[in-house]
């Protein structure tokens, strides 16, 4: 048996690698490789002692530990978490997880390798940052390579539209994905600024996806909202360095802005064929996001010729956009507050966030879901975005 039930297929639209500290040095060109930092999990769940050991091993787990893991079954995903984790870092024992899990075809996102190429900085060299994009892209792409249900998820920063473009061109003849982008005002620039328009252009003409997911802008709210004189709050892994109260409060902003701006810049308007997706950045904002972007539309086209749209922004998301809910979301509710086209199942795996029975979760509140809406929900809407994946 598989975790996943076989009466249905299920496309996962979002998974994980757990890097080794070497993940981007090892696939770095040797010019910078020696500039280029290791991978850090000074904020997370991982210890040191675990990479550590995992390092003395040759970067691999222990046949015993991976034997326990696969006597799992499909009980896999409720207790194979984080670095130790069946297939967390290693091509051949993640085949071995999807045989478990059952899923159709997984995206495959890094977790902590994106720090340093998305987060700018005036001290890092432009130079620097995009080679570092190229060495994740080429480890990406070698993980994924073994195995057509892996489906390999590139990065590039978008904060210099030159070097943005070369590095897109290079993720794409990998033959990556999709395209994760950081959901912030690149470079001091509107997602939709001219300088970027070739980028969208070739994404839309290659047929490849862009991405927004968690860790692609700062987790955490200015730090003006949690002076509020009283002691500090833990973070949801008891720490202080990741998601805290405040911070899951205000988590959609920053992907709704960079939405926003995308469509009122008329860059969906334009690349009718561009899809997007937001992963694991919650859902319970996408219906309102959407009336929003239509009445100001509609309102403000009186006197702003560039948002009078020929297709309305609701029926642009609709066509061209869809969002994964966290489990804990009830998609039912979402889609009767918006459509069924919008959603996506996404597992997680191996992070603990997305918890031990996702599917579960989700069946919970789609008891009174329709078939039609089911099957879009974990497969049909998938394959809007990627219908290679079919095959």
């Amino acid at each position: 048996m598989t975790y996943a039930p076989a009466d249905r297929q299920f496309f996962d639209a979002d998974s994980h690698i757990m890097e080794l500290p070497n993940f981007l040095k090892a696939y770095a060109d040797p010019k910078i490789r020696d500039d280029v930092p290791e991978v850090s999990y000074s904020a997370s769940l991982v210890t040191d002692e675990e990479v550590a050991l995992i390092m003395a091993q040759g970067g691999r787990h222990s046949d015993e530990h991976v034997a326990k893991q696969i006597a799992l079954g499909d009980d896999l995903i409720a207790h194979s978490k984080e670095i130790q984790a069946l297939g967390a870092f290693n091509k051949a024992d993640r085949s071995q997880a999807l045989d478990l899990l059952g899923f159709e075809k997984q995206l495959v996102f890094a977790t902590h390798s994106v720090a340093f190429p998305f987060h700018p900085s005036q001290k890092k060299d432009p130079a620097l940052r995009y080679g570092a994009t190229r060495a994740h892209n080429r480890h990406m792409a070698d993980f994924c390579s073994d195995d057509p249900r892996l489906m390999g998820i590139g990065i590039v920063p978008l904060d210099h539209p030159e070097h943005a473009m070369k590095e897109l061109e290079f993720a794409l003849e990998l033959g990556l994905n999709a395209i994760w982008v950081p959901h912030r005002a690149p470079g001091d620039r509107s997602p939709g600024h001219i300088d970027l328009e070739p980028f969208w252009a070739l994404l839309a003409e290659s047929g490849t996806p862009f991405v927004l997911h968690v860790g692609g802008a700062p987790l955490q709210a200015l730090k003006s909202w949690s002076n509020n004189g009283r002691a500090a709050v833990k973070d949801w892994m008891g720490g202080g360095e990741n998601v805290r109260t405040k911070d899951a409060a205000l988590m959609h902003q920053p992907p709704e802005t960079f939405l926003s701006m995308l469509i009122l810049d008329g860059v969906l308007a334009r690349n009718p064929s561009l899809k997007g997706a937001a992963v694991e950045l919650g859902a319970g904002w996408v219906p309102e996001m959407v009336r929003r972007l239509d009445w100001v539309a509609k309102i403000y086209s009186r006197v702003d010729e560039s948002v009078r749209f020929e297709r309305a922004p609701s029926q642009q998301i609709r066509e061209q956009l869809a969002f994964t809910p966290f489990p804990h979301e009830d998609v039912h509710r979402l889609i009767q507050e918006s459509h069924e086209d919008l959603y996506l199942f996404s597992s997680d795996y191996p992070h603990v966030e997305g918890g031990r029975n996702p599917i579960g979760k989700f069946e919970s509140h789609l008891a009174q879901a329709s078939e039609s809406e089911k099957l879009k929900f974990y497969s049909e809407n998938f394959l809007r975005l990627w219908p290679d994946a079919a095959a």
